[in-house]
């Protein structure tokens, strides 16, 4: 069976890594799968959300495959490294929204996989942290730049730098996930999160998103100069014309992402 698994049911795309015997790993078969994928996903528009999982219940991803690691020369520790931070920046720049669904553990780089996505919702066994330091590396994948500006600068250096692991409550706390749920009721949480999603316009959902990413890094007129571009997009829209005329026959719109 393949390592990294794709299906697409109403409009979601479920992505699965599927290594549950080595903790959901990745090793570089399973990097270049995954970004295959993704590289699928970003212009496929019979997918409007994206969730990221793995099989099992009990690991998200343990992150790099590090009994494959002790095998490689160094030229190609470098080439999984850049495979990982290639694929999850792919990812992170994916026009459709994106959910982890936390099914287990996800330490290193399945954190840094959680990062990646824009939003994340855990089950309540799960712990979670960067733990590269304890190995004498650091993140590799993003890890050092998306999770300070998600929790801020101070709590990002004690996480990584003691390498130090947390609860899922804890994170949920942080500011790392949207919510805590029961095992048995976390996919069904994740679906009704994206089904939330696609209610709205499926153009106007990806340019806000960009809009979102796009100005994060840049000062305030710039970014305003970005949702102005992004608003742009939508004026032409069928969709946009669609909302307005539902909203005066008091019906729900119909979108065709268009």
């Amino acid at each position: 069976m393949a390592k990294v698994m794709f299906d697409v049911k109403n409009y979601i795309g479920y992505v699965t890594i599927n290594r549950p015997e080595v903790l959901n790993c990745f090793d570089y078969e399973t990097l270049a799968l995954l970004g295959e994928i993704v590289d699928e996903i970003r212009t496929n528009k019979d997918v409007r959300v994206v969730i990221f999982t793995s099989a099992g219940n009990k690991a998200f991803s343990a992150g790099a495959d590090l009994k494959e690691r002790k095998t490689l020369p160094d030229s190609e520790v470098r080439r999984n490294v850049n495979k990982i931070r290639t694929v999850f920046n792919d990812i992170a720049l994916l026009p459709q929204p994106t959910i982890a669904a936390v099914n287990g553990h996800a330490f290193g780089g399945g954190f840094e996989l959680m990062l990646a996505c824009d939003f994340r919702i855990a089950v309540k066994e799960a712990t979670m942290g960067l733990t590269e330091l304890k190995w004498a590396i650091i993140p590799g994948a993003g890890g050092t730049q998306r999770l300070p500006r998600l929790i801020g600068e101070a709590k990002a250096k004690e996480m990584i730098l003691t390498a130090k692991k947390v609860s899922a409550d804890e994170a949920n706390i942080l500011g790392v996930v949207t919510k805590v749920v029961e095992q048995e009721n976390l996919m069904d949480e994740c679906i009704s999160l994206a089904e939330e999603l696609m209610s709205n316009g499926p153009v106007a959902l990806q340019q806000a998103k960009y809009a979102i990413n796009y100005g994060m890094g840049v000062d305030l007129q710039t970014g305003l100069a970005i949702e102005a571009k992004a608003y742009e997009m939508i004026i032409p829209t069928k969709d946009r014309v669609e909302a307005l005329k539902a909203f005066s026959e008091k019906r729900p719109p119909n979108f065709i992402g268009k």
